[in-house]
Formats: C-alpha cells, structure tokens, sequence
C-alpha cells in the first residue's frame, strides 16, 4: 500500500476516536477538530518515517499541539462550567448524554491540563501507564501520581459527589 492510501485508511479508520480525545483535552468541538486537523497535518508530512503505531504518534502530536496551544492562550478563551452548544455533524455529545456523563465531563475540564491528559489517555482512551508516558514524554511514575492526583480532585468534586459523599 502506498503512503497515501496508508494514511487515508488509518485517517478513516481512526479518526473518530482521535476527534474524541481533541474534545476531551479542549473541551469545545470547534478547537477539537483544529486540534485533529494540525494533528493530522503534522503527521502526513512525518507519515513515511513513523516506525510502530501511528495513533500512538498521532496522540503525542495531539497532547503536545494542545499543550502548545494552552501555554501560548491560543484560543483567549476562559473554561467554563458549561459545555458548548452540540456541534453539527452528527458526532455524539457530552451535551446528548446523561446527566452523569455530562457531570463527569464537566468535573474533568477542572482538572489541570496535564492531568486532564493522563486521564483521557489512561482511563478513556485505556492506554496503558507505559504507552500514557510515552505519548506524554515523561515517566511512568509521573503518570502514576498525576493519575492518582486527578482521581482524588475527582472523588470530591461537587458536579460528581453528593451531600452524604462529602459528609
């Protein structure tokens, strides 16, 4: 298969899941598709000399390119507690689902962005500690105590905790 077709097929093929894992480090659909897009870019231009998993590749870009972004106030726009108006297209929501899924989306947008990542990667995308810290560029440790972090911010937030819980 040439590099074209190689591409298109994982870009079909993957897509979906990688535009998932845009919205949840950004949480808006319109910076998660630029997100994608930057990201696919950046891997065409490197597709002949990815050696291994591309979506592991493609998943670095996209932490890295959000990450970059983030740092630079790219986007000059303040997270809020309310998701974005559905986005056409027919790509399924955190606003289309229940009421608890769109409580655990909104608890994970106050996470700091670093363990924002570890937790998309680790828990939604269900990469392993290794393949998490390989695609973040650090330690295996890191990604342990960031994980374990993010999990104790999110056993007490309010969107995800009732008045018995927090008693």
């Amino acid at each position: 298969m040439d590099a074209r077709a190689d591409f298109d097929a994982f870009v079909g093929a993957r897509s979906s899941a990688l535009l998932r894992t845009a919205y949840l480090l950004t949480r808006d659909h319109a910076l998660a598709e630029d997100l994608l897009q930057t990201a696919l870019t950046k891997a065409w231009f490197a597709w002949r000399r990815i050696d291994g998993d591309p979506e592991a590749y493609v998943r670095r870009i996209l932490v890295n390119t959000y990450a970059t972004w983030w740092r630079r106030r790219w986007n000059g726009e303040r997270a809020t507690d309310e998701l974005p108006e559905p986005a056409s297209g027919g790509h399924p929501t955190a606003h289309d689902r229940s009421d608890t899924t769109h409580d655990l989306w909104t608890a994970l947008g106050r996470l700091p962005r670093r363990q924002r990542a570890v937790v998309v990667l680790r828990y939604v995308e269900d990469l392993s500690e290794a393949e998490t810290a390989r695609v973040l560029g650090c330690s295996v440790g890191n990604v342990k105590s960031q994980a374990s972090r993010a999990l104790a911010k999110l056993r007490i937030d309010p969107a995800l905790t009732t008045e018995e819980d927090r008693a």
